[in-house]
């Protein structure tokens, strides 16, 4: 059993919103994700940060998510900013169990796998590096979310815990002090993050942190092949 992750899958399989438009790495890039999970057994579980499809809607997701339950492992899921199927994590939970999905939600909780605990959140725009603070509300509220998972982890005993994020913490040489601070804060070991693509994988901040081992996990960062982390 091992613990992979990869982020920005961007899944279009029943609408009219292929990534290969883009070109460059994103070119078959269905074909690609297919292959890169042959390093995964059914065993393993495999964390995905955000934008995983673009269905509109929850019911719209069919296509997109029997393709990502075929691939082989359990999926955890968490929302990113392209994820507008996303609504409420009853509902989401039904509709899994009723589809027949092996799919998890890392959302306003903790997941364990062996002997660390799994948190996370969306994240959000920070105006240091984005030019504008952006939704407040939006903000305050992923911040208040990614406490209740961090501590979530602290109140189960847990003493080694990673963090999964769709937006990037440290953007450049620029980070999110309220993010940065709360990870360092809790312990973290590692957080994983996406969103960033193309020419902005140069702005991937990769290393050491404070005391936290920051991560792009993008899908066209990792060539569309899930990155095995434990």
């Amino acid at each position: 059993m091992s613990l992979f992750v990869i982020g920005d899958l961007h899944l279009s399989l029943a609408a009219d919103k292929p990534m290969d438009v883009f070109g460059g790495a994103w070119v078959g890039y269905v074909d690609k994700l297919r292959e890169g999970f042959a390093a995964v057994s059914e065993d393993d579980t495999v964390v995905m940060p955000g934008d995983l499809s673009w269905a509109m809607s929850l019911e719209s997701t069919k296509a997109d998510f029997d393709f990502i339950n075929e691939l082989p492992g359990k999926k955890i899921f968490l929302k990113g900013n392209h994820d507008y199927w996303w609504t409420t994590a009853a509902k989401m939970r039904r509709f899994f169990e009723e589809s027949g999905w092996n799919f998890e939600l890392l959302h306003n909780n903790s997941l364990s796998y062996e002997n660390y605990a799994l948190c996370g959140t969306r994240g959000w725009y920070f105006a240091d590096v984005f030019g504008d603070a952006g939704d407040e509300k939006v903000y305050k509220r992923e911040l208040i979310r990614l406490d209740t998972s961090l501590k979530s982890a602290k109140d189960g005993g847990f003493e080694h815990i990673i963090a999964f994020l769709h937006y990037p913490p440290i953007v450049g040489s620029k980070a999110c002090d309220d993010i940065t601070r709360m990870l360092d804060e809790y312990g973290v070991e590692r957080c994983y993050y996406g969103h960033l693509h193309g020419g902005a994988h140069s702005l991937a901040f990769e290393g050491v942190y404070g005391g936290v081992d920051y991560r792009l996990i993008s899908a066209d960062y990792l060539n569309f092949k899930p990155l095995k982390i434990l």
